[in-house]
């Protein structure tokens, strides 16, 4: 008996193997999480973080605005004393550049968007005087005003049509 006794316990020992894979005590796959599968989801979000760095960093520059072709503008305002000016410049939005005591005479060159009106104004003090301003535009005269008296008032405009030739 005592070998069919034994016959038994060696296919019991063989079930027992089959059943308990030989990689189970050492550790194998099927003892621990599935590393490949994380190791998979790591790379793709990587890459996805990457690529959303990658999207940040390199974003085209904003287009520049497009060049106002302009005009050169001469204005002059000639007495003696000191005025408020205020004058039209290179601005898209047309708004006048105001400058307050200044001491006459003053002169300044500037570019002006064609369609705009170029503009000088001028504004006596209190004490008063006598003062013009003239308005040239590309080196060509085109108005002369005159104030007087206590704030006394000047304004000189000229006109610039939309695309005339000789832009900058």
């Amino acid at each position: 008996m005592e070998s069919i006794e034994s016959a038994e316990t060696t296919e019991a020992s063989d079930l027992i193997d089959v059943a308990e894979p030989e990689n189970a005590e050492k550790g194998g796959a099927d003892a621990r999480p599935d590393r490949r599968g994380l190791v998979i989801a790591a790379v793709v979000l990587l890459a996805c973080g990457g690529l959303v760095g990658y999207g940040f960093l390199n974003t085209p520059e904003k287009p520049k605005p497009r060049a106002v072709p302009t005009a050169e503008v001469t204005y002059e305002v000639t007495g003696s004393g000191t005025a408020e000016l205020s004058y039209l410049a290179r601005s898209e939005s047309g708004e006048a550049t105001v400058e307050k005591g200044v001491t006459l005479p003053w002169k300044k060159t500037v570019q002006v968007p064609l369609g705009k009106a170029p503009t000088v104004a001028l504004v006596l003090d209190g004490k008063g005087g006598q003062a013009s301003c003239t308005l040239a535009i590309r080196g060509k005269h085109v108005q002369r005003a005159t104030a007087s008296g206590n704030f006394g008032r000047a304004t000189c405009t000229g006109e610039l049509p939309a695309g005339e030739h000789g832009e900058h």
